[in-house]
């Protein structure tokens, strides 16, 4: 698996969107209406070998303390469209700059059940080594997963579980004590998926 095959395996790909009417009417009461935001999926070689790049979160926030996941978050209302929202978002949450982002396309909308988000993930290769700066209110810190581990048997579960009346797909990557569930588990999943495909 090399960047160049997750290069072609994005490459055109159709992009999925959630299927708003498909939930239940309990969760659309509940959230009202879903926020658009969006994550950016950075991916480097290191040492000829492909990494995903992640970002641990604080322990003290208030929407997913503590979890494992890609920079990103809301889309404002001065960003261009969901792809510079989350170029924004990783330049001030791990002093990325967009100008160092290679955009290769982007996965699935993917809902974010615990906080009401629909979520649009855009992978891109990224350098390394970079000198990324950890904005200290939100991130505790940056994660590698080499992608040969997150593929590595017994890395990778899915099980389900009921929310809001609907029956959810639960993905949790456990790699060196690092444990990445939720939505973030979802597009990890989702990418691993096209790149071993491609």
């Amino acid at each position: 698996m090399t960047l160049a095959a997750l290069r072609r395996g994005l490459h055109g790909r159709p992009f999925s969107r959630l299927d708003l009417a498909a939930l239940e009417p309990a969760y659309r009461t509940s959230t009202a209406a879903l926020a658009e935001a969006a994550v950016l999926v950075p991916v480097f070689s290191k040492d000829g070998v492909p990494h995903v790049l992640m970002t641990r979160r604080r322990d003290d926030l208030r929407l997913h303390p503590g979890q494992i996941s890609f920079p990103g978050g809301r889309v404002d209302p001065g960003d261009a469209d969901a792809q510079a929202a989350a170029l924004r978002e990783a330049e001030e949450e791990i002093g990325l700059a967009p100008a160092h982002v290679e955009i290769l396309g982007r996965l699935g909308e993917a809902l974010v059940v615990t906080s009401g988000f629909r979520l649009t993930p855009w992978v891109g290769v990224v350098p390394y080594p970079y000198p990324y700066v950890a904005q200290p209110d939100e991130v505790a810190g940056l994660v590698e997963f080499p992608v040969a581990d997150l593929l590595a048997p017994g890395s990778h579960r899915v099980g389900t579980r009921e929310a809001f009346g609907m029956v959810h797909e639960v993905h949790t990557f456990d790699v060196g004590g690092e444990v990445v569930w939720g939505a973030s588990a979802r597009i990890l999943h989702e990418l691993l998926t096209v790149w071993r495909t491609a």
